[in-house]
């Protein structure tokens, strides 16, 4: 059976789905082609599971502490499946309205995997695609116009640490326990090491991370790094920096032992599991690939500030092609591959303005340079801090720990960056996003009134900090 389209994306995660919305509403006639579930790692295996269980985790935490808001509580007990099953309806339900979008958008959706064939009878260029079916049905043929490889990321592990999904688990495997480890060792502290950490801990898991460099969240700013791992020991939490994990020490017993060089010397460390969390690798074998002209770049796809690959009239987007891997990156970089392949003459993406979350207690977001980006680009910074202990709301809530901070360019008062650590910065950081947009300075911030009581009231004084003129610090 072979069928023609516009458009075929290969990939139903977020910046596929949404890209195939995208080609609907310019009237395009579109496929997506996805071997599993709509939706993708974002919505099964990484952005909204990790995050329900993380307030699931929020929630135990607060209960326990309950005492503190002056009401008694006893008998507190954690139903990890009940955890697990609240996670799962979350996504089913989120799943169903992907569904609902693609009937809504007459968008054609094939359950198989997509292989992008060189060129055939049914088409000059590389780009029909070959669907294989699990139950061996025979390969439906997709003649495209134009192909959008939105294939996404799977784990990365270490070279002989094999992930067997009981003793070592990448977070895959962790979002389907139906328990609860009494302790484990996080290998690698970067963002999803440090959510599973800030997760597991308020759990009551004894955690200990261990990572490589000299700095948890290496792609933070240090002032927010290091408020974090202070934030995470008062768990319970216990860092190792600076070690080298040798795989081939690692011994499954009834738990898991392995051992790491620090400082010359080995230590050796134990616990029930063991998280693999060292980033996320493209998934681009068995796509195709090879069949066309397409060039890979250390394992991702090289393509143009449009997207557009070596081959015209294919494209790439989201995890696959390496960047920021975010799911809202994937959307923004879908409709606008989608908007250039149909001429639209969309305007390419600032990545310096795009907003990056980690959903850890604390949370921390950030938009733009580093202080330590700034200064090596060569720029005069200036910073302003502010504190979290000094907002009304931020005591109210219960969580004061943290801080805004605002690094503005001295020459011309533009904003450079803007990071945060806190309570609900994953929702404050938007200002910051939009603030940046629309090049602002910290002066517009500080003069754009904040209600009171809020959180967001601290960008207000962090901005005024920037000169040395905040008013309750």
């Amino acid at each position: 059976m072979t069928q023609e389209y516009d458009l075929v994306v290969l990939g139903g995660g977020t910046g596929g789905y949404v890209a195939a919305i995208r080609a609907s509403q310019l009237g395009k006639k579109v496929a997506v082609v996805e071997k599993s579930d709509l939706g993708g790692t974002c919505l099964h295996r990484g952005c909204i599971p990790s995050k329900a269980l993380l307030r699931s985790a929020e929630v135990y935490r607060q209960t326990k502490n309950a005492s503190e808001y002056g009401i008694t509580t006893s008998d507190i007990q954690l139903d990890f499946l009940q955890v697990q099953q609240r996670k799962n309806s979350i996504v089913g339900t989120l799943h169903k309205g992907v569904t609902a979008l693609m009937k809504k958008g007459k968008i054609d959706v094939f359950h198989g995997y997509g292989r992008i064939l060189g060129p055939s009878i049914f088409s000059p260029l590389p780009g029909t695609i070959s669907i294989e079916y699990a139950n061996g049905e025979e390969n439906t043929m997709l003649v495209p116009k134009n192909v959008l490889i939105a294939t996404g990321s799977s784990p990365r592990t270490l070279p002989g640490l094999d992930i067997d999904g009981d003793y070592v688990m990448s977070s895959d495997e962790a979002l389907q326990m139906d328990s609860l480890p009494k302790s484990i060792i996080i290998i690698g502290g970067g963002v999803i090491g440090i959510e599973w950490a800030s997760m597991l801990a308020d759990f009551g898991t004894e955690v200990t991370v261990v990572e490589y460099l000299d700095q948890i969240l290496p792609t933070e700013d240090m002032d927010v790094a290091r408020e974090v791992e202070k934030l995470l020991k008062r768990k319970g939490v216990t860092f190792v920096k600076g070690a080298k994990v040798l795989p081939e020490t690692l011994v499954k017993d009834k738990g898991v032992s392995i051992e790491a060089e620090l400082a010359g010397e080995k230590k050796a460390f134990s616990a029930d599991k063991i998280l693999v969390s060292v980033g996320r690798q493209a998934n681009t074998t068995n796509v195709g690939i090879e069949n066309t002209d397409i060039v890979l770049e250390k394992g991702y796809i090289k393509t143009s500030e449009f997207y557009q690959t070596k081959e015209s009239h294919i494209y790439a987007i989201g995890d696959v092609i390496g960047g920021m891997q975010l799911a809202h990156v994937a959307s923004h970089e879908g409709i606008i591959a989608v908007e250039h392949m149909f001429g639209c003459n969309p305007e390419p993406i600032n990545y310096d303005n795009i907003p990056a979350c980690i959903y850890s207690n604390p949370e921390a977001a950030s938009v733009g340079l580093t202080e330590k980006q700034a200064k090596e680009k060569g720029f005069s910074v200036k910073v302003g801090k502010f504190p979290f202990k000094a907002i009304g709301k931020a005591l109210v809530y219960g969580e004061s720990d943290g801080f805004v901070k605002i690094i503005m360019n001295q020459e011309n008062e533009d904003l450079l960056g803007i990071h945060m650590v806190g309570p609900h910065v994953t929702d404050l950081i938007s200002e910051a996003g939009l603030a940046k947009v629309l090049d602002a300075t910290p002066w517009e911030i500080s003069h754009t009134i904040h209600p009171h009581p809020t959180l967001s009231e601290i960008m207000g004084e962090a901005a005024l900090a920037v000169e040395g003129l905040q008013i309750h610090g």
